[in-house]
Formats: C-alpha cells, sequence, structure tokens
C-alpha cells in the first residue's frame, strides 16, 4: 500500500505510544496536540478523558436474564434447528396450542365489534385475535429460548387456523391464498408497530391500533383511548403471570374490554392518601 510521510509518521507514532503504554511508561509529550497525562488522566483544553485497562468480554455484557447455551447448541441453532430447551417440545407445543385458543375463545369478538364499530368480517376477527396473539408473543419473548419457540408455535396455529376458517366459510382456494399473504405482510407490519407503541407513550400506541386494529377508520378518539387502556391493562395483567405456568399450560386469562373499576387495574397497589397527604 502507498503511504504518504505525514501517514508513515503518525503509524510509527502511534507504534511507540503502543509499546510505552506496554511498558507502564505511557506520556505523551506537548508537541503531540498538547496532550499530557497525568495520574490516568489525558487533559486537552479543560476536557477530560479516561482510559482504562479493564476490556469487557462477550460474556460480561450479557444479561443475567439470557440463558447461557454451550458451543454444540449455538451451532445447531445457527444451521437453522433447535437446540435442547428446558421443557420438552411436546409439551411447548401443546401450551403453545391452549395459548392460542385462550386467544381465540376467551375474547368477547362481539362486545369489540360493536363498541369500536367494526364490521362482523373475518379480517375484522383476525384484527381482535392478531392484537391478543401478540400480547402473547410479547409475554412469552421473556422466557428464554423456550419462550421463542413456544412463540414460532403459536403463530403456525394461529394461520392454520385462519385458513381452516377461510375454507369453512367458503372463500375460493385462490382468494384465500391472495388474503392469507396480504394477512401475513399486515402480521408482522403491526408486531413491529405494537412493539414500537408498547415502549412509547400512549399516542403512539394509539397510532399503531388506529392504523392496524382499526384500519385507518375510526372517527371517535373515544374508541381509541378504550384500546390504549384495555391493551396496558391486558399487558400488566399477562406479566403478572408465572412463565413457568404459561411454558407447562398455556393457560391465560383476558380482561374485560370495559372494567367496572379500571383505575384499579392500571395503577399498582399503594397506600391512599387524602389531601392533607395522610
Amino acid at each position: 500500500l502507498q503511504t504518504t510521510p505525514v501517514q508513515g509518521q503518525c503509524r510509527w507514532m502511534l507504534y511507540g505510544i503502543f509499546q510505552r503504554h506496554k511498558a507502564g511508561q505511557f506520556r505523551l509529550s506537548k508537541s503531540c496536540g498538547g496532550l499530557i497525562q497525568a495520574n490516568g488522566a489525558i487533559t486537552q483544553q479543560n476536557r477530560s478523558f479516561y482510559n482504562t485497562n479493564q476490556h469487557l468480554s462477550a460474556k460480561d455484557s450479557l444479561q443475567s436474564s439470557e440463558e447461557k447455551v454451550g458451543a454444540f447448541t449455538r451451532i445447531i441453532e445457527a444451521m437453522g434447528f433447535t437446540g435442547p430447551l428446558k421443557y420438552s417440545r411436546w409439551k411447548i407445543k401443546v401450551a403453545a396450542l391452549r395459548m392460542y385458543t385462550c386467544c381465540v375463545e376467551k375474547t368477547d369478538y362481539e362486545e369489540f365489534f360493536n363498541r369500536c364499530q367494526m364490521p362482523d368480517t373475518l379480517n375484522s376477527w383476525f384484527l381482535v385475535a392478531q392484537l391478543h396473539v401478540w400480547m402473547c408473543l410479547l409475554r412469552m419473548k421473556q422466557e428464554g429460548r423456550s419462550g421463542k419457540y413456544m412463540c414460532r408455535y403459536i403463530v403456525h396455529c394461529m394461520w392454520e387456523d385462519v385458513e381452516q376458517r377461510g375454507k369453512v366459510m367458503g372463500i375460493n382456494s385462490v382468494v384465500l391464498k391472495e388474503d392469507l399473504r396480504t394477512m401475513v405482510e399486515n402480521f408482522y407490519a403491526a408486531l413491529f408497530g405494537y412493539d414500537e407503541g408498547i415502549l412509547s407513550d400512549d399516542h403512539v400506541l394509539a397510532a399503531a391500533l388506529w392504523r392496524n386494529l382499526f384500519n385507518k377508520n375510526c372517527e371517535d378518539p373515544r374508541h381509541l383511548e378504550l384500546l390504549v387502556e384495555y391493551v396496558r391493562k391486558q399487558v400488566q395483567h399477562l406479566d403478572a403471570l408465572s412463565g413457568e405456568d404459561l411454558l407447562l399450560t398455556g393457560e391465560v386469562s383476558w380482561r374485560p374490554l370495559v372494567e367496572s373499576n379500571a383505575r384499579s387495574i392500571l395503577k399498582p397497589l399503594s397506600p391512599v392518601y387524602n389531601d392533607e397527604g395522610l
């Protein structure tokens, strides 16, 4: 490689600095930009930079909640296979099917259609179902590799159910195939929007619900307010459930769309004070 004299001079300067640093005598002269190290700090125009000899490895940066897997498991999962899980795969699949069944059978779709003024169609049913499936996926992704494996099977059960319902309704196979392709695209776009909304404030969550659940057709802001409150309380309710029980049983209960005392659910348990603070 062709290098200019300035680049070569800088290279030798950095090489000398590195050698002196290894020998424990790292000290820069005043001619190098006015940098002077004193007691582990380098000062330049009233700015301090601190160096350390401790280097974080990949293991140090892992969070405590992440599972530690061996090299063999990482290799086979990189090849597209599933490594050994905490529980039996058969049990996780059964729990995933039961959890999806809870999303479908324990949700009052008629109440959603009436209160949110949604048409009673297969697409409206799917939009409400995917909202509850997303909340289950959001909860199970917190359970490590077993939870992520369960998420994949929940989504698999959902598409099998949607296809079967379309056939029962007598939808043409060609039309059903096109509708399924559109639903798949909208589903993953909705997951991204809901994830962004749950991590942000209510404005972002309301925008995600307006785009995905209402198909940009909601003239009453009270419907959005009701759904934002519903999603927040359901996520809080699911977070309180035991992860081990969810992996083994898949049983999920849902709060009603309209609570008689929703304030008691949205707020954590805390002492009640009067106006004087007593």
